[in-house]
């Protein structure tokens, strides 16, 4: 299932046992693209608070009510390491909230609690780890990001800027962002379009800059992207066909 990170925004997150709050952001991996925590903002039922929970630990959303389930109660979600989200998130960090929740760390080397529960996300399993000793250590970076953070970073083309990041599309089986969203209004007004995380070439985080190995020209004659209406199949593979590029699905 695909779905807006924006629309997600507006999901309200239910423990086993009562509501804690809503949607604030998601850290993805900027390796990847793979989704490593939803970010909650618990509001008045914890002021002042975020808290990071786990796909694996996330149940299938209710998009009638807006809903987020997830398989946690409320005193496990207080009882949580605090983490700084004004800071990167450390490996050292996110070995304290796994072993809070007793969780298998989606990380190469990475300690298991004793009667771990949950495994890695789906698209996690499809992934090769990655090969950099350095990722096991407790300080390393892990190269987490925030979508709130991305948001409005500028998008260049190989021969110029075509717009600004205005949104996310996330699978939410496989937890992996499949689609950057572009408006592209300074240069085509009213047109968006969107890219495939595969397309992207580089991320500038001094620069507030997304870099994609596609053309101007290319981006102008693809496929228009509306909002208001579900990405179906036949549009994905529109989309492909159209720049020529490997279908992830295939």
């Amino acid at each position: 299932m695909l779905l807006s990170i924006k629309h997600l925004g507006s999901y309200k997150i239910e423990a086993t046992d009562g509501s804690i709050g809503g949607v604030y952001s998601f850290l993805i991996d900027d390796r990847n693209w793979i989704v490593r925590y939803l970010v909650v903002d618990t509001g008045s039922w914890l002021p002042g608070r975020r808290v990071l929970i786990a796909p694996s630990a996330i149940g299938n959303p209710e998009g009638e009510a807006k809903r987020l389930p997830l398989h946690l109660t409320k005193k496990q979600i207080e009882e949580s390491p605090d983490i700084d989200m004004d800071m990167p998130v450390s490996r050292k960090q996110e070995m304290r909230l796994y072993q809070h929740y007793n969780w298998t760390p989606y990380w190469p080397g990475g300690l298991v609690p004793a009667g771990a529960t949950f495994a890695p996300s789906p698209a996690e399993t499809k992934e090769k780890a990655p090969s950099d000793n350095a990722e096991i250590g407790e300080n390393a970076d892990p190269h987490l990001r925030s979508t709130k953070e991305i948001i409005n970073y500028r998008i260049h083309a190989e021969d110029g800027e075509i717009g600004h990041v205005e949104d996310f599309i996330l699978d939410i089986d496989d937890w992996i962002i499949r689609y950057v969203v572009v408006d592209t209004r300074n240069w085509l007004p009213g047109k968006k379009v969107i890219i495939a995380p595969a397309w992207i070439q580089e991320i500038s985080w001094a620069d507030s800059m997304v870099s994609v190995s596609l053309s101007k020209a290319a981006v102008k004659g693809s496929p228009e992207f509306d909002p208001s209406m579900p990405i179906n199949l036949e549009y994905e593979t529109r989309l492909y066909d159209y720049y020529g590029r490997p279908k992830y699905w295939t």
